[in-house]
């Protein structure tokens, strides 16, 4: 059985979980499958087992049992796929990326082909292995129905990188949404823990049994009529967070098919949620980069509409 070993240096792994550093290094395999490896008992640190979340010292000594190369090799089914896609920016490392609503970031329920992970692997094919197999250099995703500004990683160093300043919030995000109402602040915090649903597994709420920690930031751009267009700053990375958290305050973003009004649908075609900017450490230079999305002319559209209406 083959065996591979890793010594840890100050520069290159110090201060990482032991799961998020075999990812990254010489593209080994996803976090998922290194579990597994973990779980039986085939890596170990300094001859001794660890948890994946064992935070890793200088000098350590991994040695893993087996070839996690050829697991993922067979585990990986990603087909890539020539789609257009909008690129900001992109060097080596990373991938800015500007999405379209409608696209779905990676493989899912329903969604086996077709998505943002396909179209990257096409444009920029060394990004196999960069992460999980079927969502290689995705490192945090936007819903199918919002469009803006993604960055993607390209490289195992800078997915690590990018996977730890979202974890630290360190990312600078900024969306743009059109809702219902006027704001009773002209800015503020909204910090309700959110969930699954107690009811329904595939909504996120406020009522939930397990909820976890979430905090969105807003200030109101403009007022026209019964309707708001706000600067919003989402602090952690929930799913649906800015959704739920504005529905959940009596203020749902405009065209929301889940968690919005009903009856809406001939005047707002579609969620209006943008991300607008984007910024972090580039991974390489630590240089911060901010990158910045328009407001989609689909968009600019339904909001010349509200602000004719509300005049």
């Amino acid at each position: 059985m083959p065996k591979r070993e890793f010594i840890v240096s100050s520069g290159r792994g110090a201060g990482v979980r032991l799961d998020v550093y075999l990812s990254g290094e010489r593209n080994h395999a996803a976090r998922s499958r290194i579990h597994q490896f973990i779980e039986k008992g085939m890596v170990a640190v300094n001859a001794r087992p660890k948890k994946p979340g064992y935070k890793l010292k200088e000098g350590d000594r991994i040695e893993i049992e087996g070839d996690l190369e050829e697991h993922e090799n067979a585990a990986g089914t990603l087909q890539p796929e020539h789609l257009p896609l909008n690129i900001l920016y992109s060097d080596g490392a990373v991938a800015v990326i500007d999405k379209p609503a409608g696209l779905v970031v990676h493989p899912g329920a329903g969604n086996k082909a077709g998505t943002l992970s396909n179209a990257l692997l096409h444009r920029f094919p060394g990004i196999a292995g960069v992460g999980e197999p079927d969502r290689p250099g995705i490192v945090h995703r936007l819903d199918k129905e919002t469009s803006g500004v993604m960055v993607a990683a390209l490289r195992p160093e800078a997915y690590v990188s990018l996977q730890k300043q979202f974890k630290d919030r360190k990312i600078g995000k900024v969306y743009l949404g059109l809702v219902w109402g006027r704001m009773k602040a002209k800015e503020g915090r909204i910090d309700w823990p959110i969930g699954r649903h107690v009811r329904d597994g595939q909504r996120i709420s406020i009522h939930t049994r397990k909820p976890r920690p979430a905090e969105t930031l807003f200030r109101v751009i403009e007022e026209m009529g019964e309707m708001s267009l706000l600067e919003i700053r989402p602090l952690t990375g929930r799913t649906h967070q800015i959704r739920v958290h504005l529905a959940a305050a009596g203020h749902p973003i405009a065209g929301d098919s889940r968690y919005g009004r009903r009856r809406e649908k001939p005047n707002f075609p579609r969620l209006f949620l943008h991300a607008h900017l984007l910024a972090f450490i580039h991974p390489e230079t630590g240089e911060r980069r901010e990158f910045v999305s328009p407001l989609p002319e689909d968009l600019s559209r339904i909001l010349e509409r509200a602000r004719r209406i509300g005049a």
